[in-house]
């Protein structure tokens, strides 16, 4: 049986738009406890709240891609609704309607909703929404980083 993976993903920025940094971590449990697979974080000078959380998941998911031997059964767990609906409730109709919202007007941020469409093809992913700033673990980790990743670019 092969053992879920859990990425975790956060995204933010100090102001918004403005200067952004993102993260995840990726855990597997083993009978020792979580052992953290990888992790990593990145900034952008001027950005939004939304772009950072999407890409996020989409960095996690192109270094998962570039893994061998790990799970392809993949949890991700976000704080972002928008990252969460979207992936789970929006997109297909978003497609359906040549991008463009259910008001007609073009989805926002299209160029990472296609990119994380099209690498989501390629793993099973389930998407968890966690309660930002409560406490959970990976999730307040992938926070710290990202503020690391703001402070690294707003000097």
């Amino acid at each position: 049986m092969e053992t879920p993976l859990k990425i975790y993903t956060d995204g933010g920025c100090s102001g918004n738009p403005g200067p952004g940094g993102w993260a995840y971590v990726m855990v597997t449990e083993t009978f020792q406890g979580d052992r953290i697979l990888a992790e990593q974080w990145g900034a952008e000078k001027d950005t939004t709240n939304n772009r950072m959380e999407l890409t996020a998941v989409i960095e996690s998911l192109w270094a998962l891609k570039a893994m061998n031997d790990v799970p392809r059964q993949v949890t991700i767990y976000t704080d972002s609704q928008y990252v969460q609906k979207g992936s789970t409730d929006w997109i297909n109709k978003w497609k359906q309607n040549s991008w463009r919202t259910s008001d007609k007007k073009p989805v926002k941020n299209k160029d990472l909703w296609m990119a994380l469409d099209s690498l989501a093809e390629e793993f099973s992913l389930a998407w968890v929404w966690v309660q930002g700033h409560m406490g959970i673990e990976y999730n307040e980790y992938c926070d710290r980083m990202t503020q690391r990743a703001i402070a690294s670019i707003s000097r």
